[in-house]
């Protein structure tokens, strides 16, 4: 019997397993009792993953925040980004009883702030490889530490422009869109180089290629946007020895072989209609042998359905996507997320992990 570690390394390299891992993202809603049973359960009886953020830009980002009142239920934010170029602006409306907050407007809504954007130098990048080391033996054979690198480089553009003005720069500014992301590149090179220079590794994880996927995006902007600039990250990654996480929700179906055009080791979620447009089948027949799934329960059945269509639906994950007995990470397809009832999908929960705990070959 492997360990939980092991299994782990083990579907991040491709390599065959005795099971399928079974792992659940965390982001439970901030003090919440009610998800306790199901924490404590995550923690005891699936792979864990922890993510560690050690390297940061110096100098720090040059913003300034301030907050005004909005309304009843949200403030104002404002961030100020100085720059060599001049000033840009954004703003959101941050929720005054912990929900969701929203974005209003961005730093780069013309070809004039990014120029501004990009008089910026690049900075240089600082980590802290002994808490990593510290948090990899704490996890001990429980699971793997992945440090990660925050938003691709296309996602980190279109998080500056909004999907709206990056969409309409697509088309009228596509050559500064480029520059941006160029920027963006070097720095996430930068991060990796002095992240596998200290010792950390060898899971790594990124997340930003769904902003630019379909219906908003098609193949070609996927493959100028999110292929051309992520590959030579993975690739870094690759000759070092590591191995790469991706998170992108969407409809990639039309974009799947871009993923494994630019290297994704381990890619979640993968969503059939109407969340996406892959079925588990589908999924396997393009990733067999180069890429492990990760997924795919849907995260609102973990509230809707009844434990034995969980446990059904899982089964059916196994039968599609683990019949080479390699390359499934069964996962719902987000964190638990809805306050107050930790105990209702308790029982759903249980049945996923119970099912692939007793997978038999």
């Amino acid at each position: 019997m492997l360990t939980r570690r092991e299994r782990l390394r083990r579907c991040y390299f491709n390599e065959p397993v005795d099971r399928p891992a079974v792992y659940s993202r965390t982001a439970y809603p901030p003090n919440d009792p009610t998800y306790d049973r199901l924490r404590d359960y995550l923690q005891a009886h699936t792979e864990l993953k922890r993510g560690w953020w050690g390297a940061s830009p110096v100098p720090a980002c040059p913003v300034e925040t301030t907050t005004e009142p909005h309304s009843g239920d949200f403030d104002r934010q404002i961030d100020v980004l100085h720059t060599p170029g001049g000033d840009l602006r954004r703003t959101s409306l941050v929720s005054r009883k912990g929900q969701p907050g929203l974005h209003e407007s961005y730093y780069i809504n013309c070809r004039e702030d990014a120029e501004r954007y990009l008089s910026m130098p690049l900075p240089q990048i600082v980590t802290d490889p002994a808490s990593f080391r510290e948090a990899d033996v704490a996890m001990g054979d429980a699971g793997i530490v992945e440090a990660g690198l925050g938003l691709n480089p296309g996602g980190s553009v279109v998080e500056l422009c909004g999907s709206e003005n990056f969409a309409i720069l697509s088309v009228t500014d596509r050559d500064i869109l480029h520059a941006l992301c160029e920027r963006q590149m070097t720095l996430l090179l930068k991060r990796v180089k002095a992240l596998i220079g200290a010792g950390v590794g060898p899971f790594f994880a990124m997340l930003g290629e769904e902003y630019i996927v379909p219906p908003l995006h098609g193949p070609e902007d996927f493959n100028d946007f999110n292929v051309r600039y992520d590959k030579p990250i993975l690739d870094a990654i690759h000759h070092a020895g590591g191995r790469v996480h991706i998170h992108s929700h969407g409809s990639i179906k039309r974009v799947f072989a871009g993923f494994l055009e630019m290297g994704v080791d381990v890619l979640h979620p993968f969503e059939p209609p109407p969340q996406g447009n892959i079925l588990a089948a589908e999924a396997k027949a393009l990733a067999r042998g180069r890429m492990c799934l990760e997924g795919n329960i849907q995260i609102h059945r973990m509230y809707e359905a009844s434990p034995e269509s969980v446990r059904q639906e899982t089964r059916q994950l196994m039968a599609d996507a683990f019949d080479d007995g390699r390359g499934l990470i069964v996962s719902p397809t987000a964190s638990p997320y809805i306050p107050g009832a930790g105990e209702t999908c308790f029982p759903q929960y249980r049945a996923m992990v119970e099912t692939v705990l007793a997978y038999k070959r």
